[in-house]
């Protein structure tokens, strides 16, 4: 089935989740936001931690009395053919934490893996297999993801973040980190280890922002300013092989008409690029294929928007 665009927005403090093809959304955003067939309900206690293979993988938290703890269920949802799985056993742990979500073809499992850094800057990490009855403890995980927002990316077996060294502290300054303290984690689903992917020899100089990865396809994607003035983005063409890096594009903030990088979804193999404009309610458009840039006004939608790869499909896992 056609590969789409999984949207999720918040409108007076509800979650929902739309469907809709890049494409779609760019020539008619309105539409695509309020067509009713796309759109699913989330409690406002939920939000998605990743999607694979038309799956959604859902979170839910309730309140909690101390807000340093958080007790986490997390379950599967086809939104195509309405299938929800039972939820995972109850995960309480300390804030702040970071999720991935991702597939096991040697178990024919999903799993998602919970990173969590406790007050101390100790980091470590929680598998559950769905349909299994327990939470499996990885004692020691190289680094934390930068923002908790940004789910670890899948692809190729494994699930992959961006992150700083340990240790480090929650409220550390980004103008004190070096480049040998930033690292790409790896984790892999069917052995439950990790190792490190080099980042780019190209890049010789710590950028001025938090860097951002993604996924598309079979390619990881490593994008950063350049003197708060060009967006750049280097793509790994061969999963695994650090020597394939290679840099394709290099674009101005003045062209793309945002004043930083705040956060950028990659669609259509590289091609399409969402950015956060200049205002908290714009998202902006670009695509490399002809230079185009489409800036699109959200603020009548009342939405915050976030975006993910998502393929429909009839998995309905055991």
């Amino acid at each position: 089935m056609p590969s789409s665009c999984l949207r999720e927005q918040k409108r007076s403090a509800k979650w929902g989740l739309v469907l809709s093809s890049v494409e779609s959304f760019i020539q008619n955003p309105s539409s695509a936001l309020d067509a009713q067939e796309n759109r699913h309900s989330l409690h406002i206690a939920d939000w998605v931690s990743g999607s694979c293979n038309g799956l959604v993988c859902v979170a839910h938290s309730p309140y909690h009395p101390n807000n340093d703890i958080c007790d986490i269920w997390l379950r599967l949802w086809n939104p195509l053919i309405g299938f929800i799985s039972e939820n995972s056993p109850c995960l309480r742990v300390n804030l702040p934490i970071a999720f991935g979500f991702g597939y096991d073809e040697s178990s024919d499992s999903y799993k998602v893996v919970t990173v969590i850094r406790d007050s101390s800057g100790t980091v470590t990490a929680q598998v559950y297999s769905f349909g299994g009855s327990s939470w499996k403890t990885i004692n020691s995980f190289p680094a934390f993801p930068f923002s908790v927002e940004n789910n670890g990316h899948f692809i190729g077996g494994t699930l992959n973040w961006l992150g700083l060294r340990n240790p480090h502290r929650d409220d550390y300054d980004w103008a004190t980190v070096t480049l040998d303290m930033l690292m790409i984690v790896s984790f892999d689903l069917k052995s439950d280890t990790h190792k490190q992917i080099l980042l780019p020899k190209g890049i010789h100089e710590i950028p001025r922002e938090e860097p951002i990865l993604g996924v598309w396809g079979n390619s990881l994607y490593l994008l950063h300013d350049y003197k708060n003035t060009h967006l750049i983005a280097w793509q790994m063409k061969e999963f695994g092989d650090e020597n394939s890096w290679t840099q394709f594009l290099k674009i101005s903030f003045q062209h793309l008409g945002v004043e930083r990088l705040l956060s950028v979804f990659i669609f259509e193999n590289g091609n399409i690029f969402m950015l956060r404009g200049r205002h908290h309610f714009e998202e902006v458009f670009y695509d490399r294929r002809d230079n185009s840039v489409k800036r699109i006004n959200i603020l009548a939608n009342n939405s915050y928007l976030d975006a993910l790869e998502y393929v429909e499909s009839l998995v309905q896992p055991r």
